[in-house]
């Protein structure tokens, strides 16, 4: 498995080199070997053998590991702190060390690299390299949060001092894998028609979020509903890291079904998202993840375990693998279609084949690709990390020669915000590129959506995780760079089919979250007849039915003034507020509290981006103090890196280390008396006193400058029982242009939801 995935990737520069030469670079052999448990401490040892051409004055030896691997920055002046690293020659040569996150080629981006100084090394010789050497008093090397099946230590040489690094030819793996049951999880998807099959997901993960196979129970299911085919009882084997079970109905009433599932003793494990029940919808809802990738690419392990991952893992009903274009070679994407066909299966699952094109912003930006069908030409935005060049003129180097190559093609497109952004005004088609992906693992986007307002597009709005950790529809941020959960996007679709997701699709009937699983349904009511069109009649010339009802994603013309905007919202979770807007302005906040209901409890969001690049990383750490009142007891939210530093210092004082990437993070505080006194809070982008009593129900905003930076504080009831809320707004329409009618709902555990906005005009 593990000579395929490398034969696949294809960016190694020894792809050049003859194999005689390969077997002079030397060997390297790595202790210990076998299965770790994901962030343990450890000691590795890696001996490097020097072959026929030696290693020179000044030559150089490397370890690189994957990019996404978030062990932490490897060490040389603690020997006492974690991580410390340690080089030795065997003849007394003195070594340099030195550590850098980008020291390497894509994807092998994490390098230590050790170089001779003032010496050289002979044909048998050894360098002996220590990670995690733990004889000055380290506790060792910690591994990354997240399960790989072949973990690779990659060495790579420089023998003649030349600055090209050569790979030794023999791996050195280890396999990473889950820790103790942490969490259980009951997944069900959130819209089915009465007597219309359904599956529910069960699982438990350890503390990173990885499925787990060191549980065991006999688990008894209890649903609110009438369900056929649920067993009261089912074991739970140690060895299993998920169960699915299949061809469930509610045959009975409509309703809003939840199952519980507990111990023989009666404790609850999980109570399952609520799946609402109807009698009259016209389709049904389907989760999916549709973009991330794996270590023929970017990521880790295989597009094989990637697909049985979102299917079986995080019960998904759809997905798609996203590996950069200029890394795929020819092979990989045979392999992907392939495997697309594959694991299409319609009604359970639907597989669609594509890929990234990864064009630099100033190009176009990042794009996602979907195909119908298989068999596509790939279009790639260059050969950056491929060595066959034989159909280098396929190429669209921009975004604008993409559109147009795809013209003829049965393609849908994103464009999304990953390390590069698309930039929509250089390049975009309305009948191939039809929503945006505004949430990812990699942050929160809503100004892609505000840009897309501003240039009048009519586009629909999708959330995925962009994941690298081969986790797709459950992808956990880990200790590394990503900030945010990975976003899932619910599809309405009348069948679970490649022709419905499209279908789907190309009208834009979908929303996006930032990973939880909650129904909403948003519609327009006219007091009128209004015109609903089957395509942008923006952009081609479109037929059009007349209604009185349009439902999210919609493109309508009305006569009306004043419309009616009617939404429903079904939560596992409590509702903290729902936002109805147009276009890019909050026309009304809703909550399902008043300010009378809220007493002692204040909640502190930090929110935002550096700016859009790269680095938009924006670091929190700071504090909270107050006077004339204590802290009873607090919460974190979204606080993903549990190992980043949240506590309570005293009565009156919390501090911690966040950071958000344009999503949010913060905490909720149950105060002794929250109408006296101040809250002050400090960080290196916000510092500023706030007295308790100017805290209410709206948001007290700090502005941090940047790309939507800012602390927000507001009051919330102790506690808040409400999971739906449904509701009518009327929202009076501008007389000219378009009236994106949106809805964002936030709820009290840090998760938001988007719809696709309802395009009218007058």
């Amino acid at each position: 498995m593990r000579k395929v995935q490398r034969e696949l990737v294809g960016a190694v520069d020894s792809s050049a080199t003859p194999t005689d030469r390969l077997d002079r670079l030397g060997k390297v052999i790595l202790e210990p070997t076998g299965s770790f448990e994901v962030r343990s401490l450890l000691s590795f040892t890696l001996t490097y053998t020097v072959g026929s051409f030696g290693l020179d004055d000044t030559g150089a030896l490397r370890v690189a590991c994957r990019f996404p691997a978030d062990w932490g920055k490897l060490q040389t002046a603690d020997p006492t702190a974690i991580n410390y690293v340690t080089a030795e020659a065997s003849n007394g040569t003195r070594l340099a060390l030195f550590y850098d996150s980008w020291g390497n080629t894509r994807p092998w981006w994490k390098a230590l690299t050790i170089r001779v100084v003032h010496g050289c090394l002979a044909e048998g010789d050894t360098i002996t390299i220590r990670l995690g050497d733990r004889s000055g008093g380290s506790p060792g090397m910690r591994l990354q949060t997240f399960c790989e099946e072949a973990f690779e230590f990659r060495v790579l040489v420089d023998a003649c001092a030349t600055g090209h690094f050569i790979e030794v030819p023999n791996s050195l793996t280890i396999s990473i894998v889950p820790g103790l049951p942490k969490t259980w999880k009951a997944l069900l998807p959130t819209l089915r028609r009465v007597g219309e099959r359904f599956h529910l997901g069960l699982k438990v993960e350890d503390e990173w979020g990885n499925p787990t196979d060191q549980a065991e129970a006999e688990i008894h299911l209890k649903a609110n509903l009438l369900v056929e085919g649920l067993p009261q009882i089912i074991p739970y084997e140690r060895g299993m890291r998920g169960l699915t079970l299949e061809n469930l109905k509610v045959t009975g009433s409509p309703g809003e079904l939840r199952i519980t599932a507990s111990t023989k003793d009666g404790v609850v494990l999980a109570v399952s998202n609520p799946l609402t029940v109807s009698a009259v919808s016209r389709h049904a809802s389907y989760w999916g993840d549709l973009h991330g990738q794996t270590g023929e690419t970017c990521g880790i392990n295989t597009a094989r375990s990637y697909f049985e991952f979102a299917r079986d893992l995080a019960f998904l009903d759809v997905s798609s693998h996203q590996g950069n274009d200029f890394q795929i070679n020819n092979a990989f994407w045979h392999q992907l279609n392939e495997l697309t066909a594959e694991f299409e299966d319609p009604g359970r699952f639907v597989a669609i084949p594509g890929y990234e094109w990864s064009g630099n912003t100033a190009v176009g930006g990042d794009r996602n690709i979907y195909f119908r069908s298989e068999g596509r030409a790939i279009r790639r935005s260059s050969h950056a990390l491929l060595a066959d060049h034989l159909d280098i003129g396929t190429d669209c180097c921009d975004a604008g020669a993409l559109f147009e190559a795809l013209q003829l093609e049965d393609v849908i497109a994103y464009a999304h915000v990953g390390g590069r952004y698309a930039d929509i005004a250089f390049a975009h088609d309305g009948l191939i590129e039809r929503s945006i992906e505004i949430h990812s693992a990699w942050g929160t986007f809503e100004w892609l959506m505000s840009d897309a307002f501003d240039l009048g597009y009519r586009l629909g709005v999708v959330c995925n995780s962009d994941g690298h950790k081969g986790r797709p529809g459950a992808s956990y941020p880990g200790a590394s760079m990503f900030g945010a959960y990975g976003g899932l996007t619910c599809f309405f679709a009348e069948e679970l089919t490649r022709d419905g997701i499209f279908q789907c699709l190309r009208r834009r009937h979908h929303y996006g979250t930032t990973g939880n699983r909650l129904d909403v349904d948003v519609t327009v009511h006219f007091e009128t007849v209004g015109v609903v069109f089957d395509e942008d009649p923006n952009l081609v010339e479109s037929s059009g039915n007349e209604v009185r009802e349009v439902m999210m994603g919609d493109i309508a013309c009305t006569a009306d003034t004043d419309v009616n905007l009617c939404a429903r919202i079904t939560s596992g979770t409590p509702i903290e507020r729902v936002e109805v807007r147009n276009g890019k302005d909050v026309v009304h906040t809703l909550r399902p509290y008043q300010e009378i209901d809220c007493d002692n409890r204040i909640r502190v969001i930090w929110q935002g981006a550096e700016y859009r690049g790269r680095g938009r990383e924006t670091i929190w750490d700071g504090s909270a103090e107050l006077d004339g009142c204590e802290i009873l007891r607090y919460e974190k939210i979204n606080a993903w890196n549990r190992e980043r530093k949240f506590q309570q210092i005293s009565p009156q004082r919390l501090e911690w280390e966040a950071i958000t990437t344009g999503n949010f993070g913060g905490f909720d505080a149950w105060l002794s008396n929250s109408q006296a006194g101040a809250l002050t809070i400090g960080t290196r982008h916000v510092s500023d006193r706030i007295e308790l009593a100017d805290v209410g129900l709206g948001d007290v905003v700090l502005d941090g400058g940047g790309l939507d930076r800012k602390i927000r504080v507001f009051r919330l009831p102790d506690e808040n029982p409400h999971t739906t809320m449904s509701f009518s707004h009327q929202v009076r329409l501008c007389e000219t242009g378009d009236n994106p009618l949106w809805v964002c709902v936030t709820t009290e555990d840090g998760f938001q939801a988007w719809s696709s906005p309802i395009y009218l005009f007058r």
